[in-house]
């Protein structure tokens, strides 16, 4: 499924909905959605359940003008669908991990403004989704070493949920040092930027006999109701599915210049030493709704090359080196950033490790890249440097499309490299808040 395919090739007549004034399935539409809410996160269940019984969507795929709680409606119908017509007699766990979640685990309140229930949400997400299936589910999560120990507030809320005996919470302490398994090279829990803590959930998972593991961040930003849309293509023989938030059909709620001016030239150097990745088709690495299975687990977690930020391109070269079959899907995504882990961990803190980590899982993968550029990011991939950088763009990358980002021809190493040289180190004048 390369796009919305639910309803056949002709959408049936769509509905004209004007913003809070039609309740044409039985529940209003009105335009906006609060992911911490859980009303709203109950009212889109309720209108994707509406339009599986009438047939018809509420708006047209992949219209950005259509209401943001119809479009995400419409996602969650097609993935109940497909789960209903697979009936899928496998196991498939959700693996997130957790650094800083103490407060988005938790309802929000007058005394937790940041909160978002995020585990009692998720799992009645799939509840939703599995009802009367025979698909049987596991969650994950994992937490990365958390210093204000998030794993005891995911405890504590998996005890107060009715589907909380299907959680497992891990800590990566508990595992880290070690001399065996897949995190053997990861000397230290604080040597971690996320990517310890997913390889030992999915480890566990497939120890654990599950079919296909299914990776998202600790935070409401993936409404898991849309699963079904990982299963599908999975059940086609596609090994690893992969949400696109760049695809023309999918919802995307996202503040994309949260970084400042100067994301282009991290964007321009990621691209281009990953540029197996992205040759094949792959525009949207980091997001957090992938699907592995079980075959491409083996060969992933037989020797991972990074533990950071970048396991998401290390994951998706083990599998382009296997041979394993990779499709994209569309899907809603709206951003939760408020306590993001790239905020507390620091900003560039978050893209030194993506970028390094980047180069080491080329390396150590043996694929296709850009051995100048990912000689460029050696000497100037530190937060420190990368500060400064992410607050000016060079003529060369001034307006220029995003899919044209990572083309030597725009910009080579040699002259980024001369570029770099001549940013100045001082304190930057922020000009765009640092979010995730």
């Amino acid at each position: 499924m390369g796009g919305h395919e639910l309803f056949g090739e002709e959408l049936p007549e769509l509905l004209t909905v004007s913003e809070g004034a039609s309740e044409p399935f039985g529940g209003p539409i009105t335009g906006s959605f609060d992911l911490a809410s859980p009303a709203d996160q109950e009212r889109v269940r309720q209108l994707a359940d509406a339009v599986l019984a009438r047939g018809a969507p509420p708006y047209a795929p992949g219209d950005p003008s259509g209401p943001l709680d119809a479009r995400i409606a419409m996602h969650l119908a097609e993935s109940k669908a497909v789960v209903q017509r697979l009936d899928w007699d496998g196991t498939l766990a959700v693996v997130f991990a957790m650094w800083g979640e103490q407060r988005r685990l938790r309802p929000r309140s007058d005394s937790n403004p940041a909160g978002e229930d995020a585990l009692h949400t998720k799992l009645d997400q799939l509840a939703w989704l599995f009802e009367g299936s025979r698909t049987q589910w596991l969650v994950y999560p994992v937490d990365d070493g958390d210093p204000d120990d998030s794993a005891v507030v995911a405890i504590e809320r998996a005890a107060e949920h009715r589907e909380g005996g299907r959680v497992s919470v891990l800590r990566l302490t508990d595992e880290v040092p070690t001399d065996t398994g897949p995190l053997a090279s990861l000397g230290h829990v604080d040597d971690s930027r996320k990517g310890g803590a997913i390889v030992w959930g999915a480890a566990t998972a497939v120890d654990e006999g599950c079919d296909a593991v299914v990776l998202t961040d600790a935070d409401n930003s993936v409404n898991l109701a849309q699963i079904g849309l990982l299963l599908g293509p999975f059940r086609d023989g596609h090994e690893v599915v992969v949400g696109d938030r760049k695809h023309p059909d999918s919802v995307l709620v996202k503040a994309e210049a949260r970084w400042g001016p100067g994301i282009v030239v991290l964007r321009h150097m990621q691209r281009m030493v990953g540029r197996a990745l992205f040759a094949s088709g792959l525009r949207d690495t980091q997001a957090a709704f992938k699907l592995y299975g079980r075959a491409v687990l083996d060969d992933i977690l037989r020797a991972p090359a990074t533990f950071g930020f970048a396991f998401d391109s290390d994951w998706l070269y083990a599998a382009l080196a296997g041979g394993h079959s990779i499709r994209r899907v569309p899907f809603a995504f709206v951003d939760s950033f408020a306590e993001s882990a790239s905020i507390t961990q620091g900003p560039m803190t978050t893209w030194e490790s993506l970028l390094r980590g980047l180069v080491d899982a080329a390396r150590a993968r043996g694929v296709d890249h850009d051995e100048e550029m990912a000689s460029v990011i050696d000497d100037f991939a530190v937060a420190e440097i990368l500060d400064h950088v992410v607050q000016r763009v060079p003529p060369e990358l001034e307006s220029v499309a995003d899919d044209q980002l990572g083309d030597r021809g725009l910009m080579t190493p040699a002259r980024l490299r001369e570029w770099l040289d001549g940013v100045p180190r001082r304190s930057p004048e922020r000009t765009t808040p640092f979010l995730s």
